[in-house]
């Protein structure tokens, strides 16, 4: 069977990745936030404190592209790093008033491209498909897990 890019799944999920990634960064980027700081900004604004090891984990990237990540988010304002205080060789993250003031704007941005992206698909279509993708994670997660 030959892989093609309109049957791949990989190929197909990386392109949808890629629009939304671009159609978020034009409209997040006046806010002075990027596609690479948004998903931690997201899990912060879920529940802030947490620790790079925790946002590691979250966000599924290595540790050094997380703490080059959160370089930046610290020097743009975005975060403050504190040692935690059960734990003195981890530091906790926390959102600035700036950080935490972008949530309403940022989250609307990324709400009205999803909506946009699917426009051509049913509310049950969405749903079947963040379901789809969601097993596809996980299985991806558990393969890489055995590696």
């Amino acid at each position: 069977m030959t892989l093609k890019p309109n049957t791949s799944p990989g190929y197909l999920v990386n392109h949808l990745a890629r629009l939304f990634a671009g159609a978020l960064q034009a409209r997040i980027k006046p806010m002075g936030l990027s596609t690479g700081v948004f998903p931690v900004m997201l899990h912060l604004w879920q529940k802030d404190g947490l620790t790079q090891r925790d946002l590691v984990d979250l966000v599924g990237v290595e540790q050094a592209t997380m703490a080059n990540t959160l370089a930046r988010m610290e020097r743009d304002d975005l975060i403050l790093r504190r040692p935690d205080p059960e734990d003195g060789r981890s530091q906790r993250i926390w959102l600035t008033e700036h950080g935490s003031g972008l949530r309403e704007a940022a989250t609307s941005a990324a709400k009205e491209e999803n909506a946009a992206v699917l426009a051509s698909l049913s509310d049950a279509d969405r749903a079947q498909l963040i379901q789809l993708l969601r097993k596809a994670i996980e299985s991806g997660e558990r393969h890489r897990q055995l590696k």
